[in-house]
């Protein structure tokens, strides 16, 4: 269970801060929620604790986890019919990104990038990958303590110094 003033990711929306716990009667059933300030969206969301772990709701990683990912960004091989099956494609980073876990975001922008060399993203794709920044660059700031700017900074070095491969 989080607790008040706790950030957390939840996916498709980035970082938030719990700004309280309350009771709440939705269709006459009460519950408790989390009440989350999301910054970069500039909403609050309220959401049953019961369905925050299936909501993919989480902690930020620590800085040692975020230094292996920055490291290991470029490795792992991009599965070949992302490029061929935009409903595939469309379909297998929806599942990814709704998980919440750092290490499938940073996999959707890596492949999303190879495909972006090989031809000019769909609209669906380009919304994958720009929600897929977003989340990472929300995380990245909090974890790091850097200004946005600094941020997409980071992640578009690490992107062009990768040269990825388009396999």
């Amino acid at each position: 269970m989080f607790q008040v003033d706790d950030m957390v990711l939840y996916p498709m929306h980035g970082v938030g801060v719990i700004e309280a716990i309350e009771e709440k009667e939705v269709l006459g059933k009460s519950e408790l929620y989390y009440i989350l300030n999301m910054p970069q969206i500039r909403m609050q969301i309220m959401i049953p604790i019961e369905k925050a772990t299936s909501l993919g709701i989480r902690q930020l990683v620590d800085p040692e986890v975020l230094e292996n990912v920055l490291t290991d960004f470029h490795l792992g091989n991009t599965d070949p019919i992302v490029y061929k099956d935009q409903r595939y494609c469309r379909d297998f980073n929806n599942k990814k990104i709704k998980t919440g876990d750092i290490y499938k975001e940073t996999e959707i922008i890596r492949d999303l990038s190879r495909k972006s060399q090989r031809d000019k993203l769909g609209a669906e794709d380009t919304n994958m990958l720009n929600s897929a920044r977003r989340m990472f660059i929300s995380e990245l700031m909090q974890v790091k303590g850097i200004a946005q700017e600094q941020a997409d900074h980071l992640l578009d070095e690490i992107l062009l110094s990768s040269r990825y491969e388009t396999v």
